[in-house]
């Protein structure tokens, strides 16, 4: 069986003296593949400025308690070239084999392929017995010496986005003390981008200058209006230079990296902000200044593919006899899910020299079988099969779609080693995806409910005057997590630092930051909160779903997510506690998409001692109750019909009655004689 791990990858890291070691850690869960013949692919990156003197691959597996130690094997391939195998230990448990990965078969993207052959007693016969269970825990360690970063933007861009300096901490966005609304949309659409392409379970901080530790920050992104810069940084760029424009430039000092993004003009740093979030830009920008006026285009490009999803791009082959798969990952927009109408077309051929009377092909979408069929001898250089995903299969905005083999030789051969048998999954295959956008207001559809189209859908963001450093925390948990999920950074995102007009509360999805003292909107808006605050706005007040201890309400966050009292059709997230640290741990469930997940209501309540606590309060969980409706209509339209045909037939049924009973005269009570 062959299963393929699609996975970021979390990292635990040690910084020597001279020498880096990073761990990257596959983050799949535990799995088990069947068969006597098994396969499963991983994947990891190498950074380009590495110069790698060791990486070992750490295994953990079991395999079955009745396989055979001396007749199983594992081989270990990198990017298609096989380089070790071993017997697994006569073991019960999950165990571990270190291996040494040849450094020259290495590119910056790799795929680890485990295959092999587990045995029972009687390696004749396939039964449930033959398993190789794949378990958490398996990385690759590297050993490695840094190369310094060249003054391009391009060789910043990649230090400062790379796995290992994020784990190291050595990665930050430094901002004014008092920043203003155009400060704090470069730095969060900044943010935003990065987000978008850093492992899941890591952030870049934004903080404030006064707070940037000494100690961190050995790559740091400075965006800031010109008169905010500190004095050594002014230095480095002229300020008639920014009269009409940004300006992008490189400047290293003692060991120290800067990229720093300033102009005097509000929009244009707004710009800026947005050509540091688009990654293809920073990555193509070989040189240490890059200019920033009105013409400059800075949008990310866009794909359109008209809902089809190609399964690979690439003749992907399977060998050996027995059962053999493959998965493809395939992802919506962050803001869509699966609708009805949604199709496969696989293409595919195969070895003719199969018992085609037994062997078949299989369609699976995550674990739902959707269709199979036969393999044909006159078919075996050119098949293909078509098959519907099911009517109100739910689907979230990422599935996999896997590809089963049973190729079975003639005559019970078990020649499953060589190159023969065979299939091959071509290029041409491809998902036709039917979605519609998800009209949930809950934490399970956040923050997708914030996002159109791939890109951030019309934000104003209300924050307190005055910016402490836990307001800049929750910022970043709130921007990494939405920017995780926007592809685009040609979406709209506005601070505010005191109420908005009416015009913009109506027309945006707003996120509101901040206590009862230091954001007024919270006030404005307690009546509307599931938990609210007291009169004296000191504490958070007990209500139906949870009793609050006096002292206890003092020291709790919350992050809830309302319909907008502005606008019925539009979200609001609304983050608060009595102090700012409350309002920072709130934050914490929705940094990554880890913890949100654990939330399927529409209220959060975080204590001080890291309790979390998830509730739902409103009945009508729909964004746009007129959709919804629509939406009811229309999956249930067959319903309906044959609900009217019925109707009618009643109807009609009773039309003929009466017409009968009137012709028998039984409506004039008597006959049509006159006779009693």
């Amino acid at each position: 069986m062959l299963f393929a791990v699609y996975c970021a990858t979390s990292e635990t890291t040690v910084k020597a003296e001279d020498d880096q070691t990073y761990t990257q850690q596959f983050q799949n869960n535990i799995m088990t593949i069947s068969g006597k013949s098994v396969e499963t692919d991983m994947y990891f990156n190498k950074m380009d400025y590495w110069q790698v003197d060791k990486a070992t691959f750490n295994f953990n597996y079991q395999v079955s308690q009745l396989a055979n130690s001396q007749a199983s094997d594992i081989t270990v391939s990198l990017n298609g070239v096989k380089f070790y195998s071993f017997r697994p230990q006569d073991s019960t448990g999950f165990q571990t084999e270190s291996v040494d990965v040849p450094l020259d078969l290495m590119n910056g993207s790799n795929k680890l392929t485990i295959s092999g052959q587990i045995l029972n007693q009687d390696n004749q016969v396939q039964t449930p017995a033959n398993w190789l269970t794949v378990g958490k825990g398996s990385n690759v360690n590297f050993e490695y010496q840094l190369e310094d970063a060249d003054e391009t933007l391009s060789s910043f861009y990649n230090h400062f986005s790379g796995q290992d300096t994020i784990a190291h901490q050595n990665s930050q966005i430094l901002t004014a003390n008092k920043a203003s609304a155009a400060e704090l949309t470069a730095s969060m659409v900044a943010l935003s981008g990065e987000a978008r392409i850093i492992t899941e379970n890591s952030q870049i901080p934004v903080i404030k200058f006064d707070q940037a530790k000494t100690q961190m920050g050995d790559y740091s992104l400075v965006i800031s209006k010109y008169q905010h810069l500190p004095k050594q940084l002014k230095k480095v760029i002229s300020k008639k230079d920014v009269d009409d424009q940004a300006i992008i430039k490189t400047y290293y000092v003692n060991g120290k990296h800067y990229l720093i993004a300033t102009s005097q003009n509000d929009k244009l740093l707004e710009k800026a902000g947005r050509f540091i979030a688009n990654e293809e830009l920073m990555k193509q920008t070989n040189k240490d200044t890059e200019v920033i006026t009105n013409e400059t285009d800075t949008l990310t490009s866009t794909l359109h593919d008209n809902g089809v999803r190609h399964l690979t791009t690439t003749p992907e082959r399977m060998e050996g006899a027995g059962h053999k798969e493959t998965s493809y990952l395939v992802q919506l927009p962050n803001d869509r899910i699966n609708a009805n109408g949604s199709k496969i077309q696989l293409h595919f051929n195969y070895s003719k020299n199969l018992d085609f009377s037994r062997s078949l092909v299989t369609v699976y979408v995550n674990q739902t079988v959707i269709g199979s069929s036969k393999l044909l001898s006159k078919k075996a250089n050119n098949d293909s099969i078509t098959v519907d995903v099911p009517k109100n299969l739910v689907l979230g905005s990422s599935f996999t779609v896997r590809v089963a083999f049973d190729l079975d030789l003639k005559g019970n051969s078990e020649a499953d080693s060589g190159n023969t048998p065979w299939a091959q999954v071509n290029p041409q295959s491809k998902m036709l995806i039917k979605s519609q956008r998800n009209n949930d207001l809950l934490f399970s559809n956040y923050p997708s409910l914030f996002i159109k189209d791939e890109t951030y859908d019309h934000l104003a963001v209300v924050v307190p005057k005055k910016l402490s450093g836990n307001d800049f925390k929750a910022l970043t948990n709130i921007f990494n997590l939405i920017g995780n999920f926007a592809k685009s950074n040609t979406g709209e995102i506005k601070f505010y630092n005191e109420i908005p007009n009416q015009n913009v509360l109506k027309n945006s999805n707003v996120i509101v930051i901040g206590t009862p003292q230091n954001n007024q909107m919270i006030k404005e808006l307690n009546s509307h909160l599931y938990f609210k605050y007291t009169d004296d706005f000191k504490r958070i007040a007990a209500n139906e779903k949870m009793s609050l201890e006096q002292d206890y309400g003092r020291n709790i966050g919350t992050a809830q997510l309302l319909r907008s009292p502005y606008n019925d059709k539009r979200g609001m997230l609304v983050v608060t506690g009595a102090t700012t640290n409350d309002v920072y741990l709130a934050s914490t469930q929705i940094n990554f998409q880890n913890n949100v997940q654990k939330y399927n209501g529409d209220a959060i309540v975080v204590d001080m001692n890291n309790g979390h606590f998830g509730y739902r309060f409103k009945k009508n969980k729909a964004i746009d109750k007129n959709l919804m409706t629509k939406r009811q209509i229309t999956k249930n339209s067959q319903l309906i019909i044959y609900l009217g045909i019925a109707v009618l037939i009643i109807i009609l049924i009773g039309f003929g009655v009466i017409l009968t009973l009137h012709k028998q005269g039984f409506l004039n009570g008597g006959n049509r004689n006159g006779k009693s």
